[in-house]
């Protein structure tokens, strides 16, 4: 329902500050711009669908191989002392729990490839167990808002775009960049589980979490002893490993358990194909309404506000530069990339604003992207807190961003 009336006023606000440039400001360009961005946005969502494709059958083939092989559910019993504390609602041992778990390392590892794919198959096998199909559960809302809040280790991306931009010392934004996402994790993880009346104050819970923490900070630690060249082949290594070496052991799972795994991959593939057709109206939806909002200066409006606010509190603006990238972020990840590259261009790699950009666009992933895409691979309509906890997930890691930022750069 809060998608609903956000999608709505996209549209509306839009239009209103469109009419606002025409009469005011004599701008007879801007409703063409708009109509232009609603063309572009619809084909980009669908050839982003055709691109997900292959690369969403291709790994639904590889999950039901270790599905059918018994890999899935033996990590799942592993796994349940912790998860089953996260998600009380999923039953113990059910292979959810092992698929969620290889998302969210996945995302850690930036292995944005697998890491979709387990997603929705994640996603799938929750609906499965979902009582009122139509409704987000509560293990669909605590999963989405754990991928929403965007945990990575490895900001690859960030990095590479610091090196293209000519920063000094491009890995500068790492420890900030780990520190914020964490912090919007955590944040995402209590809310959600105060919505949904889930008691973190227990001896499984807290041991871990402290043992994230310190896996955070102990892969920091070795981050830091390397240089960016260093990073950047172990990044490219690490992902080319990992995803090969869960091949391979869901391709050995299968053959143990006497699985037929060329037939157990095309009945995935098949599953991959299918969930691909049916994410592409939720995808133009979303991205249209975001490219209509863009195009009619409405993200403009909002950092006018927000430079007239910090001013008028007489409080350091230098942050406000960097502000298009931590508001792009949750609607478009195209688009954030941009606003960050924009500034580190405008501004400078390693100027405060061209930092913090940095430190924006890996504090936290695309929340509205990650609810259309998943949601509506299993028809998801009621969306219930998904977007409430999500969002302030994301407000946490901004301000998480601008506090570090200040620290380290300020």
């Amino acid at each position: 329902m809060v998608l609903n009336y956000i999608w709505i006023a996209f549209f509306i606000i839009s239009f209103v500050i469109g009419l606002g440039k025409l009469i005011f400001a004599g701008d007879t360009t801007v409703f063409p711009e708009m109509m232009a961005a609603t063309s572009d946005s619809a084909k980009s969502a669908f050839e982003l669908s055709l691109g997900l494709t292959g690369v969403l059958s291709l790994w639904m083939g590889i999950m039901k191989i270790g599905e059918k092989g018994g890999l899935v559910a033996a990590l799942a019993r592993l796994l349940s002392p912790v998860l089953t504390k996260i998600f009380p609602d999923v039953p113990k041992g059910h292979p959810a729990m092992g698929t969620m778990f290889m998302n969210f390392s996945a995302n850690m590892l930036g292995l944005d490839n697998a890491a979709t794919p387990m997603g929705l198959k994640a996603m799938q096998e929750l609906q499965e167990i979902n009582p009122k199909k139509d409704t987000a559960s509560n293990p669909m809302i605590m999963f989405l808002v754990l991928n929403t809040s965007g945990l990575t280790l490895i900001p690859i991306s960030v990095l590479t775009f610091r090196t293209e931009a000519g920063a000094a010392n491009p890995t500068d934004v790492f420890l900030p960049i780990l520190i914020a996402t964490t912090v919007a994790t955590l944040v995402g993880l209590i809310v959600t589980s105060i919505y949904q009346r889930i008691n973190l104050f227990n001896r499984t819970m807290l041991l871990f979490i402290l043992g994230v923490c310190l896996f955070v900070a102990a892969g920091t630690w070795g981050m830091m002893q390397l240089s960016q060249v260093r990073i950047e082949a172990l990044s490219t290594s690490l992902a080319g490993i990992i995803l090969f070496s869960i091949i391979i052991l869901f391709i050995i799972a299968g053959i143990r358990a006497k699985v037929n795994v060329y037939d157990a991959f095309i009945e995935g593939a098949k599953d991959g194909f299918g969930t691909a057709v049916r994410i592409i109206p939720y995808l133009i939806a979303i991205l249209v309404a975001i490219a209509v909002f863009r195009a009619s200066g409405g993200m403009d409006v909002i950092m006018d506000g927000i430079a007239g606010l910090a001013s008028a509190f007489g409080a350091d603006s230098d942050f406000v530069g960097a502000i298009p990238t931590a508001i792009m972020k949750p609607l478009s990840g195209s688009g954030a990339r941009g606003m960050m590259v924009d500034a580190m261009q405008t501004y400078g790699a390693d100027s405060f604003t061209g930092r913090l950009s940095c430190i924006f666009q890996g504090a936290t992933d695309t929340t509205f992207y990650i609810l259309a895409v998943y949601f509506g691979s299993v028809g998801i309509k009621k969306t219930r807190h998904a977007l409430t906890c999500g969002l302030l997930a994301d407000l946490a890691g901004i301000i998480a961003a601008i506090i570090v930022g200040y620290i380290f750069f300020g």
